[in-house]
């Protein structure tokens, strides 16, 4: 693989958070030698991006239906990523080829029932060949999996614990794409929505709770990782805290993580579980957490509707479109993790960076995630035979986290 003409090749390249993707590796580029490219269905699309960012790389052309010329493309490459959505309709033909080529893979998908079918389609082969194939690499789920799996590290070797639970609690400024609206409404239609609400949709088929336990136990294991529905009071933070509207996303990769560490012999702890939050301050936290749940629900529940979605679509992001530069620049985010040992000590940490989460952030954290493929493979967990349909935690752990913190991510825990 290491004679192959690129180190990473970005698929998508001219798409809203795709032309992100160009000038973040245009930046990075210009103090790093590698050999990079873009790639898309567009020519000309894809040249104009180059131009608009001022970079000089190979463009390479591919639809991505067209199985022969994305074979063409993923040959040429050690790491592919991509932004190009919704992945249920335009991932398959490149993750295919990624195994058959044993390219590395990274992605920003958030489509859970998408990510359970590269599972049972890839997951063994990819394994046998030490392949990464790393969907979600964006904000859906980096904080949420990288945070928790470096809190339950730190109690592990710092105090020789397991861990019981982790918490975590998001604010967040910023605006939504049309590539993450057109994914969300393409899953809102497609039959496999329902399984959504599994919450260990993603765990190795033999090491589902659900499967393995008793029927008391898995009913009380499905009880403590349930998606929260109303807001509450949290007593670990002494302010009200709402349902996150990511946390059905998150939360399957994290027990993914937890279920493949479980199975190297390196569990988080026993009966471990992860929830997630949106956390409100002070004056009136009460309302602004009820008012947002009520809103969300509404929304999601008109969005759910084909009819009542087609009176909104007009005056939502389109794809290719996305928050202004000012929005994106003035945006932020915030994760607050706070994990509980076995004993009850409890060690608390904080993500954050400046910028848009849904763009400059996840442009971020997939871009480094693709570069911790490229450039360090030996330092990864699990070393260079580790492969399968992995997740941020299982495929790049502390490497990401480092990379991360060097490109001005705050990465703080405290005891």
């Amino acid at each position: 693989m290491s004679e192959r003409p690129y180190d990473i090749v970005l698929y998508g390249a001219s798409g809203f958070v795709g032309k992100q993707t160009v000038q973040y590796f245009a930046s990075y580029a210009s103090s790093h030698p590698m050999k990079w490219a873009i790639a898309g269905r567009n020519r000309q699309k894809l040249a104009a991006v180059l131009d608009e960012v001022g970079a000089t790389v190979d463009v390479l052309v591919a639809d991505s239906k067209d199985q022969l010329a994305i074979n063409a493309i993923v040959a040429q490459a050690r790491v592919i990523l991509t932004t190009a959505g919704p992945f249920a309709l335009y991932g398959d033909a490149l993750v295919d080829a990624c195994v058959r080529f044993k390219t590395h893979y990274v992605d920003i998908t958030g489509e859970t029932p998408w990510i359970k079918t590269l599972i049972d389609r890839y997951h063994a082969q990819a394994t046998l060949d030490g392949t990464r194939i790393i969907p979600s690499c964006g904000f859906d789920s980096v904080p949420s999996d990288l945070g928790t799996y470096w809190l339950v590290s730190h109690l592990q070797q710092a105090f020789n614990l397991p861990c019981q639970q982790v918490n975590a609690y998001f604010q967040a400024i910023g605006g939504f794409n049309g590539g993450t609206l057109a994914s969300a409404f393409n899953l809102y239609d497609s039959p496999e929505a329902a399984l959504e609400d599994d919450p260990f949709l993603l765990n190795p088929s033999q090491n589902r709770r659900q499967s393995t336990s008793s029927y008391t136990e898995a009913e009380a294991a499905s009880q403590r990782n349930r998606d929260p529905q109303t807001p509450s009071f949290d007593t670990e933070l002494h302010t009200w805290v709402a349902p996150f509207f990511m946390g059905p996303i998150n939360t399957r990769i994290v027990r993914r993580s937890a279920a493949l560490y479980d199975q190297w012999q390196a569990s988080y702890g026993p009966d471990f579980t992860y929830q997630e939050y949106l956390k409100f301050d002070e004056p009136m936290a009460w309302l602004k957490a009820t008012g947002v749940t009520v809103g969300l629900a509404l929304f999601t529940a008109v969005l759910r509707q084909p009819q009542m979605r087609s009176l909104l679509q007009p005056i939502l992001p389109q794809p290719g479109s996305g928050p202004s530069e000012q929005t994106m620049n003035e945006g932020s985010f915030s994760c607050e993790l706070v994990a509980t040992a076995v004993d009850g000590r409890k060690v608390n940490g904080i993500i954050c960076d400046q910028g848009d989460p849904g763009n400059r952030a996840t442009v971020k954290f997939v871009c480094e995630s693709a570069l911790a493929l490229a450039f360090q493979r030996d330092d990864l967990p699990g070393g260079q035979a580790r492969g399968g349909i992995l997740t941020p935690a299982t495929g790049l752990g502390h490497v990401l986290i480092e990379r991360l913190r060097r490109a001005g991510m705050t990465w703080k825990m405290s005891p």
